[in-house]
């Protein structure tokens, strides 16, 4: 089940076949994730689920915040690969913060780079045409530039100087689009 838009963003956004993105609510949603046929759950919030899980969903806990300053870029290759692998075994992964914007998009964006062979910018168009709400903060932005420049040896997006402070070329681009003429 796909769901895009504005529906889309209470329930569990479909990134691939096997990789789904939502927030910490969706996620604990058992009757979610039993129709999208999750069978491992990657929780990236300071807190462990209580909820007992659905039957044969393995579930994976880092327990990180949602800061700049956090090494989310230690997780980049061990989740990709976990992804990978649960897609290569007929199984889906979910992966999911507390609103599904900035930690799991994060890793989403990391996993189809590294496994999907795309570059970053196109990565973000991907998770950002499946969930609109996604937007990394620039420490996450920082850790994915430094990664796909480790993946490719080039990057596709740079932190600018901007009069909102430091932020990624795309962000930059998109608010010279939304002023008025």
């Amino acid at each position: 089940m796909h769901q895009s838009g504005l529906a889309g963003l209470s329930g569990l956004c479909r990134v691939t076949d096997h990789l789904y993105l939502s927030n910490g609510k969706a996620a604990t949603d058992s009757s979610q994730v039993t129709r999208c046929k999750i069978t491992c759950i990657i929780n990236v919030t300071e807190t462990k689920r209580i909820r007992p899980l659905p039957p044969g969903v393995e579930y994976i806990h880092i327990p990180l915040p949602d800061s700049a300053v956090s090494p989310l870029s230690e997780h980049f290759d061990s989740v990709a690969d976990k992804i990978q692998l649960t897609a290569e075994q007929g199984g889906r992964t979910l992966v999911h913060c507390i609103a599904g914007v900035s930690r799991s998009a994060s890793l989403c964006i990391a996993y189809l780079m590294k496994h999907r062979g795309v570059n970053l910018l196109e990565a973000h168009r991907w998770v950002r045409t499946c969930r609109p709400v996604v937007r990394p903060n620039n420490g996450f932005w920082k850790q994915l530039i430094h990664y796909e420049m480790e993946l490719r040896g080039c990057t596709s997006v740079r932190m600018v100087t901007s009069s909102m402070g430091e932020l990624p070329d795309i962000y930059e681009q998109e608010a010279r689009n939304m002023m008025p003429l």
